[in-house]
């Protein structure tokens, strides 16, 4: 068992949280650790230090506000999963977040922020048009989902801010999807991830935003199909414009053409779905 003797540096309290932060800016963070864990005992992590914020409790909580929910980054995902008001699409990607043990310690924060190509939540956020609140002793401020992932595993989090929340806008007139394509059917790294939105009026589309995840260095908007669908009733050809969006690799998962084709058959298959509905 690999094990480390870095320093912890344990926040109780939001304020604390982000005064050690700016102290030990180069510290590990974590939270509920399913990752953290994993690379240590694998030996592919070194810590120096550790920002421990498990107990920070203000970060926790799901609420409904004027504009839609907030979602407190270390809100776990069986949180996700039993909350009522959270989008449908968002609860099964938190079924397919490892085992019962990984949803009930794993938080939405970590998924987020460590912006691993394959992290079942992103394209998710990207098709929701999520907004991420991070904050530091120097104040908050507002992320994009769009704007938030800028490289492999890199992120917009400048090095003494911390992931605070999640904000989704309240919009009942969004058809979503979420599919998650593995090995298995449970317990699996993603091969390929779809997050899907669109919206309708008259029977055309009005607004469309499709994100994959698995398919490039950071989560990807299929910006040639959204373009495909929008003015126009739904069409399921719209999917084999994907080849413009995606640039796929072959890695020790899968290959590129595998992702290619899942890609392309996940997409058609839920607009053909869409398409049926009046």
């Amino acid at each position: 068992m690999h094990t480390s003797s870095a320093p912890v540096w344990n926040a109780r309290s939001l304020m604390e949280a982000l005064a050690l932060r700016s102290e030990h800016p180069e510290a590990t963070v974590i939270a509920g650790g399913t990752d953290i864990m994993v690379f240590l005992e694998g030996g592919a992590l070194e810590l120096k230090e550790v920002l421990n914020i498990w107990p920070c409790d203000e970060l926790r909580g799901i609420e409904t506000t004027a504009t839609g929910l907030q979602i407190g980054a270390l809100c776990t995902w069986t949180d996700i999963k039993n909350h009522p008001n959270t989008p449908s699409a968002l609860r099964e990607c938190a079924r397919t977040v490892g085992a019962a043990q990984i949803q009930n310690r794993g938080t939405v924060g970590g998924n987020i922020v460590n912006a691993s190509p394959a992290g079942d939540s992103l394209p998710l956020w990207l098709a929701l048009n999520a907004s991420f609140e991070v904050g530091s002793v120097r104040g908050h401020r507002m992320i994009s989902a769009d704007d938030f992932w800028t490289g492999y595993r890199t992120t917009a989090l400048e090095a003494d801010e911390l992931l605070l929340a999640v904000h989704l806008q309240n919009d009942e007139t969004l058809r979503t999807t979420y599919r998650k394509v593995g090995t298995r059917m449970a317990q699996a790294i993603s091969k390929v991830v779809l997050g899907g939105a669109i919206k309708t009026q008259g029977g055309v589309v009005t607004h469309a935003r499709l994100a994959l995840g698995s398919v490039a260095p950071v989560p990807v908007r299929l910006a040639h199909v959204e373009k495909a669908l929008i003015g126009r009733p739904i069409d399921p050809n719209a999917a084999e414009e994907i080849n413009h969006d995606i640039a796929p690799i072959d890695d020790i998962r899968s290959t590129e053409k595998y992702r290619r084709t899942v890609s392309q058959r996940i997409v058609r298959s839920w607009l053909e779905r869409e398409a049926k509905e009046p």
